[in-house]
């Protein structure tokens, strides 16, 4: 498989130096040439494969020959040793729980597989590689968790002061090792700022080899696909098209989910699900793109002013506003409307949404408005309990702490306190 860069101004890439450079060196986002159709008999039969054949048909075509079957196979079993239940909430609604990993989100599945990915290429070779990465929540702690001890590979972690959850911040600061974190006084978009900006600092590069664990990242990109796949997988027999109201902060997965249905997957529409960072549907509303500041939130992972995937939606669809309002709508909702739900589920069901599902749960209620005859389903991207001070005033319940959470809740937090890109840049090159 070949990769071009969304910038178009530079060689094409194959699998391995995409995924060791993160972005191409025009900084475009890599994105691949060809989406070949997975073939009817794969559709006929997928009631009857497993998890780990799924995924792999899903995925081979993008790996190509680089990295032989056995060991893609085996690269993809560790990275979804996990289950990815579908719990219906009401008659048209489902929710596709995806934080039954180790880090309880669901950025675990691409981090994991991006992880293993980069160790298979450099098992032969002595270069260290640093990985940086930005995260507004759950993406830090994943990648942590995804590479914590491979050998040659450092993990740098950028996150916002004060606008991470108690148990994301632990995630990320706690464990040591090959595992650096740096607490920017800032937003997420600062941070992915000094990111973009360290990859075209040539003091860096010329003495660090970079790459980035960012959903940027083909490998920690693509996975994403996976657990659209086995929702199909379980919703087939339903005789009603799907729907997916996806919780969505940078779009990558979202983006993922409609690779999937490039591939032949038969998904009716997606909802990109926003909180107060509506860059995106704004657009759909009015055709400009025109990011703005983020705006802090209770749902935190999605606080992203300049969603940096959306530049691969476009290309999925030629960059035609009408193509794309097509297979994607859009709302966005408030903190109290998704305060509201969380209570209004809770009440009816029993079931504890967190924030981030919570407004996925919305998008699905608000989509069934013009068309009932569908099936959706909202991502839950997280586990409740890493949201506890949002989420236990409003269920008036105190939440016991899964095992994932209670293993770093009383580790202590080692961070390098940053102001702005020098500071970031000092630092990190004594590492």
């Amino acid at each position: 498989m070949k990769y071009y860069s969304l910038n178009r101004s530079c060689p094409e890439s194959n699998f391995e130096n995409a995924v060791r450079k993160g972005l191409a060196p025009d900084r475009g986002l890599y994105y691949p040439k060809t989406i070949n159709k997975l073939s009817n008999s794969f559709f006929n039969e997928i009631e009857s494969l497993s998890n780990l054949e799924i995924a792999y048909r899903g995925i081979e075509q993008f790996v190509g020959l680089e990295i032989p079957k056995n060991e893609l196979k085996s690269i993809i079993e560790e990275t979804i040793n996990f289950d990815f239940p579908l719990e219906r909430i009401e008659n048209s609604i489902s929710t596709l729980e995806l934080f039954h990993g180790p880090t309880m989100a669901f950025k675990d599945v691409g981090a994991r597989f991006m992880a293993r990915c980069l160790r298979h290429f450099n098992k032969n070779t002595k270069n260290e590689i640093t990985v940086l990465v930005a995260t507004s929540g759950d993406t830090g702690g994943a990648v942590a968790n995804g590479f914590y001890g491979v050998d040659g590979i450092k993990v740098v972690i950028l996150y916002p002061k004060g606008k991470v959850s108690q148990i994301q911040e632990k995630q990320l600061t706690t464990l040591g090792k090959n595992i650096t974190a740096f607490e920017v006084n800032g937003t997420f978009d600062d941070c992915q700022d000094m990111v973009k900006r360290a990859f075209l600092d040539n003091e860096i590069s010329s003495s660090k080899e970079l790459t980035s664990a960012n959903s940027i990242n083909i490998a920690r990109w693509l996975p994403q696909m996976f657990y659209f796949m086995f929702a199909y997988k379980k919703l087939k027999q339903i005789n009603k098209q799907i729907v997916f109201s996806v919780p969505s902060g940078n779009f990558g997965n979202i983006c993922a989910g409609m690779i999937a249905q490039q591939l032949g997957f038969p998904f009716k529409k997606f909802v990109a699900s926003n909180n107060a960072n509506d860059v995106v549907i704004r657009y759909l509303n009015s055709n400009f793109y025109n990011p703005k500041p983020t705006i802090q939130t209770i749902s935190n992972a999605m606080d992203v002013g300049n969603p940096s995937n959306f530049t691969r939606i476009m290309e999925i669809y030629e960059n035609d506003y009408n193509k794309i309002k097509s297979n994607l709508c859009g709302f966005s909702f408030s903190d109290n409307q998704t305060k509201n739900a969380i209570t209004d589920v809770y009440k009816n069901t029993g079931y504890v949404m967190d924030p981030h599902a919570a407004i996925g749960f919305l998008g699905c209620k608000e989509y069934l408005k013009t068309d009932s005859s569908v099936h959706t389903v909202f991502l839950e991207t997280a586990h409740y309990a890493k949201f506890l001070d949002t989420v236990e005033p409003i269920i008036k319940k105190k939440i016991e702490l899964p095992m994932q959470i209670k293993s770093v809740f009383n580790k202590n937090k080692v961070a390098f306190q940053i102001e702005n890109y020098i500071d970031f840049k000092e630092n990190l090159m004594t590492l």
